[in-house]
């Protein structure tokens, strides 16, 4: 059976399907993310470019050189991002028609984490970027 995720915007303009299983589901607490998403953490579902279809128009920003975040252009939502150096995408956990789907394999740029947010999951944990 094809595994899919769906999701979209908050105005709805913007919407994607994702066919197959992610290749991670990470955690990123940079600053960048941080402040992009608008809140202390991005979690987040990395999936090959092919393995995704998008319907609608996006506006982009790049946050630094390598990396293009993806929102839409009426409501303003982060949907995904996308680095220059892969042929992936990376889908927003809460764009999901269903986040709880979600299953982090670890966080990383946790020298950037908000004191305030606590691990206590279990999952390994980098201070600077994921291993590859």
């Amino acid at each position: 059976m094809d595994e899919t995720y769906q999701g979209g915007c908050l105005c709805g303009g913007l919407r994607y399907l994702a066919r197959g299983k992610p290749i991670n589901e990470r955690v990123c607490h940079c600053r960048l993310c941080q402040r992009a998403i608008g809140a202390a953490f991005n979690a987040r579902l990395l999936f090959a470019k092919s393995q995704v279809t998008v319907e609608g128009d996006t506006t982009t920003f790049n946050s630094s050189p390598d990396l293009k975040r993806h929102f839409c252009p009426r409501c303003g939502t982060t949907v995904f991002s996308e680095r220059a150096s892969t042929q992936a995408y990376a889908i927003t956990c809460a764009s999901l028609d269903e986040p709880e789907r979600f299953r982090p394999d670890m966080h990383f740029w946790t020298s950037s984490r908000q004191p305030w947010v606590k691990l206590d999951d279990g999952l390994p944990q980098h201070p600077e970027a994921a291993p590859a």
